[in-house]
């Protein structure tokens, strides 16, 4: 009789939409679906989503599930499994029992990451940074992520913030979304890319037209993406001097932009270099919006020891 395949779920629930996959132990996908994320329906209607996703992915595709990993947005006890804090956008999510939840619908292990945190392990996995041990990840979406990976590990500190360059002050002195000053999201983030331009031009647009209007040579557009390439620069110049961390990925909805902020954060690091005269290397991120579903099934993976399964190929 021919043994069922093996998978692991992969699960990226976001503010817009909910991104599941189904994965072999050697990251190759087999199966994905995207719905939106019910955000305003509360904790148990967005687990909800995931959990449909998962079982309809595996009505087609026969396969024998080994266990789920979720990366979500907010703050995360990883441990625990649940919500600790979550933006206004989410309605009933904050101390939501996430992992248990999963568990008692699928029968099967199931562990919680910040989305940050599986993006960086998602592309340490399988995208752009395999087999590099020290790294800063940095996702620039509608906020400013950041997440580190430290001596192969990923290293989220005593308190799970390690890595937060998002939200460190010394970047000017605009109100940031989190209430505090001056931080880096106020001038990398998707959000603030938009609230940047419509100050310099009375335009409420997307940062998606913005980006769109700097390929066109739209001089505010483009002086609004070298604010940001410059912010994300210092970013990382800070972390080289603290942690002598040389290479970073960088993902997110603003990344899709690559060729908008690259330059600019060529011109900022050459211009500075680190203290320790290492080249720094920043790289776009390889997984593209995979990155954080295949990150939360690397971390289920890592987490049940699954080295020696071998790989499965897709059916």
């Amino acid at each position: 009789m021919t043994r069922s395949p093996e998978v692991i779920a992969g699960v990226d629930i976001g503010g817009t939409t909910t991104q599941v996959i189904l994965c072999a132990t050697d990251f190759g996908i087999v199966g994905r679906l995207e719905v939106p994320t019910p955000a305003a329906e509360g904790g148990p209607a967005m687990v909800g989503a995931a959990l449909d996703c998962i079982r309809r992915l595996l009505d087609r595709t026969p396969a024998r599930l080994l266990a789920v990993g979720i990366g979500a947005a907010g703050v995360v006890d990883a441990r625990a499994g649940r919500i600790l804090v979550a933006s206004d956008s989410f309605r009933d999510w904050a101390g939501f029992e996430v992992t248990s939840e999963v568990q008692r619908a699928l029968g099967v292990p199931a562990f919680l990451d910040n989305d940050v945190n599986a993006f960086l392990r998602g592309e340490a996995a399988a995208g752009a940074v395999v087999g590099v041990p020290h790294v800063l990840g940095m996702t620039l979406g509608t906020g400013v992520g950041g997440a580190l990976w430290l001596d192969g590990a990923l290293h989220d500190g005593p308190h799970g913030a390690a890595g937060e360059i998002g939200h460190v002050p010394g970047f000017g002195e605009l109100p940031c979304t989190c209430g505090g000053r001056g931080h880096l999201e106020t001038l990398a983030s998707g959000r603030s890319i938009a609230a940047r331009y419509g100050e310099r031009t009375g335009r409420s647009v997307s940062a998606r037209r913005v980006a769109e209007s700097a390929a066109r040579g739209d001089t505010d557009a483009l002086a609004v993406y070298e604010a940001a390439g410059a912010g994300v620069a210092r970013a990382i110049l800070i972390t080289a001097g603290l942690l002598d961390v040389t290479t970073f990925v960088i993902g997110g909805g603003v990344s899709r932009s690559w060729s908008l902020v690259e330059p600019s954060i060529r011109r900022a690091l050459a211009a500075e270099p680190p203290v320790s005269g290492r080249p720094l290397r920043v790289l776009p991120a390889g997984l593209g919006g995979d990155a954080v579903a295949i990150g939360a099934a690397a971390r289920a993976r890592a987490e049940l020891k699954v080295d020696e399964i071998q790989p499965t190929t897709a059916v």
